[in-house]
């Protein structure tokens, strides 16, 4: 794993935070987690199981630390690792069967965030109880996130995907030695 892709992922990762910090709550005080937006892009653009994993741990962290929802730290740390997982064999799985990168996009942000949604709705409901029912949120919350976070998706991804071609390839000593 080069240091380049942590970073450029760090980075993503940062501007998810930022997006989550702005989104208002929906329902209960839970808002939709726009950080998983960042987190999808840093795995479509890399598709490496190692930095998936790490990426989905730091997801995690920054998710468990700006949370709003009671509970919902345990829940960030466990869903995030997971999802990103998840996505990892959603993006795979559409290289394998050779779907177009556009249908890719909207089965990645609506399947992800869901996926997310539910294990955080059942890891919270397993450690405290829930404001509303668990379908209640899902519909109200997991849903309009699953919405918001494909059409985001299909905006951000194209863009970011082109910035990163434009980036000049910078090569560490230590990186030449090892590669």
């Amino acid at each position: 794993m080069k240091l380049r892709k942590v970073i450029e992922s760090s980075l993503l990762l940062a501007g998810g935070f930022v997006l989550h910090q702005i989104m208002p709550p929906l329902v209960a005080g839970m808002k939709p987690d726009m950080s998983l937006l960042m987190l999808f892009i840093v795995v479509l653009l890399y598709q490496d199981k190692k930095l998936t994993i790490l990426s989905g741990l730091v997801a995690g962290i920054i998710s468990a630390l700006s949370t709003t929802f009671p509970g919902g730290q345990v829940a960030n740390m466990i869903d995030k690792p997971i999802t990103a997982l998840a996505v990892l064999a959603l993006v795979l799985s559409g290289k394998y069967f050779n779907l177009s990168k556009k249908f890719s996009l909207g089965i990645i942000g609506a399947l992800g965030t869901i996926i997310s949604g539910s294990i955080f709705l059942g890891i919270a409901s397993l450690i405290v109880a829930l404001p509303q029912s668990f379908m209640v949120l899902f519909i109200s919350v997991v849903l309009p996130a699953a919405l918001l976070n494909t059409c985001f998706l299909y905006m951000l991804y194209p863009i970011i995907a082109k910035i990163k071609g434009l980036l000049p390839k910078i090569e560490f000593d230590s990186e030449k030695e090892t590669a």
